[in-house]
């Protein structure tokens, strides 16, 4: 009887968390389109009328305009890093094969996380552009061309959100030792991609710390969602130097279909068997 009822108990905890978990996933993803809007008009007019902004903007890109040509085999290899490497079509695989794999490891909730920070993006990023409309940069010898507008870069926003994506997820995977390594990669990445776009011309400097500064609020923003899940089931806040879910090292990451936890709550479970059998402590 006591065994069913805390059951029960545990059962309405987890289903009340899932729901917030939804909830708080939702309204994240709402707060940041929102915000997407007055902060891509807000760099227009910035970009528009702040000279500084605007010199910024064209001397970096006549300058590594004038590299790039000089130097076509250094040009190659960034259209192969940012065209095949980088692409954000090549990311967002990546990161469905991780939410698969997190579906297969049955940690719901870290999948839908994956999947929510990395749809939320790409539509957020198609929103601004829409409603921006930046012609991108218009040079007399150029070396690369894209289509479509270019406030935020696609490309940096996209590489911004799937590695950081890649890595709070995979952190609690990696030795401690090599976490170093790990972060320096992602962040080399990162940074790797708004460079390339930028020395072949096909965005403005401040398209690219556009890209990644929308990325980052809709990372944070649904990181919140999901540490504000671990609180509600009890689990507490983790560091972002142990991942989001540290427990994907166990074999069962998540509380399972019956709400309860594989490992404390089977203890806990036995206890109370030995209990009614009489074999615990006299009293």
């Amino acid at each position: 009887m006591v065994r069913a009822t805390a059951q029960r108990l545990r059962e309405l905890r987890r289903r009340t968390a899932d729901r917030r978990f939804g909830i708080h996933l939702l309204g994240s993803t709402a707060v940041a389109a929102v915000a997407a809007v007055p902060f891509g008009l807000l760099l227009v007019l910035i970009e528009g009328h702040w000279q500084p902004l605007r010199r910024l903007d064209a001397g970096a890109a006549r300058r590594l305009n004038r590299t790039a040509l000089e130097h076509p085999e250094w040009t190659d290899t960034l259209r192969f890093l940012s065209d095949r490497v980088w692409d954000p079509v090549t990311l967002r695989v990546v990161v469905a094969l991780l939410t698969v794999w997190l579906l297969y490891r049955r940690a719901w909730r870290l999948a839908a996380w994956s999947a929510v920070t990395a749809v939320a993006g790409g539509l957020i990023g198609l929103l601004v552009k829409t409603v921006v409309e930046r012609a991108r940069p218009s040079l007399e010898d150029p070396v690369a061309h894209a289509p479509g507008f270019s406030f935020p870069s696609g490309h940096a926003m996209t590489a911004t959100t799937s590695f950081a994506i890649l890595l709070l997820v995979l952190l609690p995977l990696v030795p401690r030792a090599l976490r170093p390594v790990f972060w320096c990669v992602a962040v080399g990445s990162v940074l790797g991609v708004g460079f390339t776009r930028i020395a072949l011309g096909v965005h403005w400097f401040s398209d690219v710390v556009g890209g990644w500064l929308l990325g980052l609020a809709v990372v944070a923003l649904t990181t919140w969602a999901f540490e504000a899940w671990r609180t509600d089931t009890g689990r507490g806040h983790t560091g972002l130097a142990e991942g989001l879910e540290p427990e994907l090292t166990d074999a069962h990451p998540e509380p399972g279909p019956s709400g309860h936890e594989h490992d404390g709550h089977e203890h806990d479970g036995r206890l109370h068997d030995s209990h009614e059998r009489g074999d615990g402590p006299a009293r």
